[in-house]
């Protein structure tokens, strides 16, 4: 079954509407670091004199061109770092979209969604973003000391923050926050396999740019195979 999410998920990934959402992230990913290269390059400019006078060399030209190239290679290097987790927020402002094509391939039966804004959306997508970069810092050191079993610990860590986060996000669609996390809950077992398995392909470069599109669809499929949470009667008092 899980199998089959992720495999209608891939099948579908030619879809124009999964296209245009994960090249809108990727493209907005590069406007803003080509936008922050732009800035720290203009700011130490502004900061950096054009010549010093060193003790011994003396006067020395050009060092506002030296400094304005360490700090464009700064934020380069800082890109290759947080690439996938900003690509993810920005992608993450899109991903109804991929559930709404789903739906309509695989579901058109379904009731109409709950309307979910772009504050929603976009907290959802800064929740996962900083929920993956802090744990995976506060991770390194186990990364580190785990030898040859790092990257089964990263897919196990990555698989279980993507997994919930997902799964709540698609089943946020007809549930209520409540209810969403309690369906969550009750099928963690399938969250989590299902985010370990999109979690692999986040250690292979550029590929892992395609990760939350493929995560967006695939727990779509999930969530609706998965039962709703069963509402307790409240119980009252004669």
């Amino acid at each position: 079954m899980i199998a089959g999410d992720l495999w209608k998920a891939l099948a579908q990934f030619g879809d124009r509407r999964f296209q245009w959402v994960l090249w809108r992230g990727i493209g907005l990913t590069l406007i803003l670091f080509a936008a922050l290269t732009v800035l720290a390059v203009w700011g130490v400019d502004r900061l950096v004199p054009g010549h010093l006078t060193l003790p011994v060399f003396g006067a020395v030209g050009g060092v506002h061109w030296l400094a304005g190239g360490m700090a464009a290679l700064g934020v380069l290097l800082l890109s290759g770092f947080l690439m996938v987790p900003v690509a993810a927020l920005f992608t993450g402002l899109f991903l109804d979209e991929v559930a709404e094509a789903v739906e309509a391939r695989h579901y058109p039966g379904l009731p109409p969604a709950r309307p979910q804004g772009l504050g929603e959306l976009a907290g959802e997508g800064l929740r996962l973003a900083g929920l993956s970069l802090v744990v995976n810092l506060l991770a390194l050191v186990f990364y580190l000391l785990s030898g040859p079993f790092a990257p089964f610990l990263f897919w196990a860590v990555n698989g279980f923050l993507l997994g919930r986060e997902y799964a709540q996000g698609a089943a946020a669609r007809r549930l209520a926050g409540r209810e969403a996390r309690a369906m969550v809950r009750a099928n963690i077992g399938q969250v989590w396999l299902l985010g370990t398995l999109l979690a692999v392909p986040l250690t292979i470069p550029l590929v892992n740019l395609a990760v939350p599109v493929l995560a967006a669809a695939a727990f779509s499929h999930l969530t609706v195979r998965l039962p709703a949470p069963s509402r307790r009667p409240s119980s009252g008092r004669g």
